[in-house]
C-alpha cells in the first residue's frame, strides 16, 4: 500500500499528506478529558479487571478521527488503525520481511497455502477456529465476497488498483479459497494476502454495492480481529473492546479508546497521565518523557527518509532548465559541501539515522554500501569555480552577473526539516551560495511540491515495503499531477533497473538490480540524502508493549498489557461498553 507523498518527521502530528489524509474536525480538550473521567466511574457486567493477566483501558490520543472505518473505503491513518485491529488478512507481513514470494509472511486467517505448479493460483487453507465477532465461522465464501467487494467499480475502493492482477477467487470447499492470477509476478502473494481484508459475507452481502458507503451497517463493524468496535463518534472518539473468544487468543487489554486531540494537548495529557499513548511525540519535548515518572518514550521505525531535492527545471515548468540545478557539477558541489554526519548529530544527538540514498534503511531492498559524494568543501569550491560560479568581493558567488542564489522550501509542520534548513543555509553560505528559506504550512508544501513550484525542497517521502514504492518516487512513470516523483527525476537506465528489480523472483537479484538503480540515482545527484525517519512515541509507564515494527505500532496492540499491580481506576472498567 502506498503511504503517500511524504510522512512528516516533525512528530508534530500535522502530516504533509503522509499516510493518507487526516480529518481536521476535532472536539475540545475539555470534552475529551471529561469523557475519560466518565469512563473511570463506569462499572462492568463482567466484573472488574483489577487482577489477573488480562485487563486495562488504554486511551490513545490521535491527530484526528477516522474518515472511514469500513475496510473497502479506508484511506486515512486512523481508519487503518481501526481496520487492522477489527479485521484480519489471510497473512501478515513479517517485520523486515520481503514482499517477493511468500517467505516474508506469517499465517493469519490462513494456516497455510499451496501454490499451483504453474504459480498461477494459490489455495489458502483457512484456520477452522476463525470466527467473526458474531460467532459465525470465517469461510472461503467470505474471502471470495471480500475480493468482489474491493474490486467492484460501484464500491470505488482505493485498494482496488492493488488487486488488478487477481482474476478471481473460487471456493474449493468451505475452508479453501483459491486465488487465480492473470500473470505470474514476484509480488502476487503480497497483492492478495496482505492487501485484501476479509469481510463477513452474511453481514454485508445484502447491501447494494453503491450503498455500502452510506449504510449504517458499515459503521457497525463485524470482523475477526482481536478487537471489536463498540462505538464511533465521528470527529471525536472511537472505542474498541477485546474479543475475548478470538481464535488467536484474547487480547491482554480490555479496551482501547481513541480520542482526537491536537498534538500539543496530546503531549500534555500523556505526561499528566490523562492519556496513555500518542504516536510521534513532539521531538523537542522528548526529554520531558525521559525525566517523567508517568510516561516514557518508545522508538518506532518508519519507512521514510528525508532529502534536499534540487529541481532541475524552473519552478512550475516541465521543460525550462533551472540555471543552477540543471548543471550536475553544481548539484555535486552542493552535495559535497554538506556535512551530513555533523548535521545529524546537531539535530538528533546520538539517536539519528543517516540516510544512505533514495530509500530508507528499514526497507528490505536497502543497501548501506552505496557511495555518496564525500564531504569535501575544497573539492566543492573547485567544482563551482570550474563551472563558472566565482566568488566576488562580498564572498558570494555569481556567474555572468547572476548570483548563485536559490530558495529552499520546507514545511513549518516539520521541526527536523526546519532545523536542517537553517543548517544547510549556513553550510552553503560558507561556500559562497545564498539560500533563502521558504517556510510554508503543510498543505501548501504538498500543493507546491506536486505542482513543481519550488527550486529546492526538504522532502520526506514515505514508501511501502515493496520495491514498487521506489518506482513511484524515482521512476519516470511517477512524474505527473498524481505522481510522487516531484523533482521530477527521469533516467531511462534507472527505469529499466527498477523494472528489473520489481520483476525479479529472486530477492537477491531484485536487491542487486535495485542497488544499481539507486547508485545511478545517487551519481546523478538530484538530491542530498540527509536522514531516515524514526518516531518517538509517548506511552504511559504502566503499560508493557513489544517493540513496534515497520507494520505499525497498532499491529501488536493485542499483546500490550498492564500488570495487575499497576492498574489505575480506568483499567478496572471491564468489558461493558462505556457510557457516553
Amino acid at each position: 500500500m502506498m503511504l503517500g507523498p511524504g510522512v512528516d518527521d516533525s512528530f508534530g502530528r500535522q502530516l504533509d499528506v503522509p499516510l493518507p489524509p487526516m480529518p481536521s474536525e476535532m472536539r475540545s480538550t475539555l470534552l475529551l478529558i471529561a469523557s475519560a473521567a466518565v469512563l473511570v466511574g463506569c462499572g462492568s457486567k463482567e466484573g472488574s479487571s483489577s487482577s489477573g493477566t488480562a485487563g486495562g483501558t488504554v486511551i490513545i490520543d490521535t491527530p484526528g478521527n477516522a474518515v472511514a472505518i469500513f475496510p473497502p473505503y479506508v484511506d486515512d491513518q486512523i481508519g487503518r488503525w481501526v481496520q487492522d485491529l477489527v479485521f484480519d488478512r489471510l497473512a501478515d507481513l513479517k517485520a523486515g520481511g520481503t514482499t517477493i514470494g511468500d517467505r516474508g509472511f506469517t499465517a493469519r486467517l490462513a494456516q497455510k497455502w499451496t501454490w499451483a505448479p504453474d504459480s498461477m493460483s494459490i489455495a489458502f487453507s483457512l484456520d477452522p477456529r476463525a470466527r467473526f465477532h458474531d460467532g459465525t465461522p470465517v469461510t472461503a465464501s467470505d474471502v471470495r465476497y471480500s475480493f468482489n467487494v474491493f474490486t467492484d467499480p460501484k464500491v470505488g475502493s482505493p485498494t482496488a488498483p492493488t488487486l488488478t492482477n487477481i482474476d478471481s477467487i473460487s471456493v474449493r470447499d468451505s475452508l479453501t479459497p483459491v486465488a487465480w492470477f492473470k500473470r505470474r509476478t514476484p509480488e502476487q502473494f503480497y497483492d492478495l494476502a496482505y492487501q485484501l481484508v476479509v469481510l463477513p459475507q452474511h453481514v454485508y452481502a445484502g447491501i447494494p454495492a453503491d450503498q455500502l458507503r452510506t449504510s449504517a451497517a458499515t459503521r457497525s463493524l463485524v470482523g475477526s480481529g482481536p478487537f471489536r468496535l463498540v462505538k464511533w463518534e465521528a470527529g471525536a472518539r472511537l472505542e474498541l473492546i477485546a474479543d475475548t473468544s478470538n481464535y488467536r487468543g484474547r487480547p491482554k487489554l480490555d479496551r482501547l479508546i481513541m480520542t482526537a486531540v491536537e498534538t500539543p494537548t496530546a503531549a500534555t495529557q500523556v505526561l499528566a497521565g490523562q492519556a496513555d499513548f500518542v504516536e510521534a511525540f513532539p521531538v523537542d519535548q522528548v526529554p520531558k518523557l525521559d525525566s517523567s515518572a508517568v510516561a516514557r518514550s518508545n522508538i518506532e521505525p518508519q519507512l521514510g527518509y528525508t532529502f534536499m531535492g534540487m529541481n532541475q527545471h524552473v519552478a512550475k515548468s516541465k521543460t525550462a532548465p533551472n540555471p543552477i540545478f540543471s548543471d550536475i557539477r553544481v548539484r555535486r558541489a552542493l552535495s559535497m559541501a554538506v556535512d551530513r554526519v555533523g548535521m545529524l548529530h546537531n539535530v538528533f544527538g546520538n539517536t539519528g539515522l543517516l540516510a544512505h540514498g533514495p530509500f530508507p534503511m528499514t526497507a528490505s531492498y536497502a543497501d548501506s554500501t552505496l557511495k555518496l559524494p564525500a564531504f569535501d568543501t575544497t573539492a566543492a569550491r573547485a567544482m563551482l569555480d570550474s563551472s563558472g560560479w566565482r566568488v566576488g568581493a562580498d564572498g558570494m558567488r555569481s556567474k555572468n552577473g547572476v548570483p548563485l542564489r536559490f530558495s529552499l522550501m520546507s514545511p513549518t509542520t516539520s521541526l527536523f526539516r526546519r532545523r536542517y534548513a537553517v543548517l544547510l543555509q549556513e553550510q552553503f553560505r560558507r561556500l559562497g551560495v545564498q539560500v533563502d528559506l521558504d517556510f510554508v504550512d503543510g498543505p501548501t508544501a504538498v500543493l507546491r511540491s506536486q505542482a513543481g513550484d519550488f527550486q529546492a525542497i526538504l522532502h520526506t517521502p514515505g514508501t511501502d515495503p515493496s520495491i514498487t514504492g521506489a518506482k513511484q518516487f524515482w521512476g519516470t512513470g511517477g512524474i505527473g499531477p498524481a505522481g510522487h516523483n516531484i523533482l521530477p527525476y527521469s533516467n531511462p537506465k534507472v527505469d529499466a533497473l527498477l523494472d528489473s528489480a520489481a520483476a525479479a523472483f529472486d530477492p537477491d537479484k531484485a536487491k542487486a538490480a535495485a542497488s544499481r538503480a539507486f547508485q545511478t540515482i545517487i551519481d546523478d545527484v538530484p538530491a542530498i540524502w540527509l536522514y531516515d525517519v524514526t518516531y518517538y512515541n509517548g506511552i504511559n509507564r504502566r503499560i508493557t508493549i513489544p517493540q513496534p515494527t515497520l507494520a505499525g505500532w497498532w499491529m501488536n496492540v493485542e499483546h500490550w498489557s498492564i500488570p495487575a499491580d499497576k492498574r489505575i481506576p480506568r483499567d478496572r472498567i471491564g468489558l461493558t461498553a462505556a457510557k457516553p
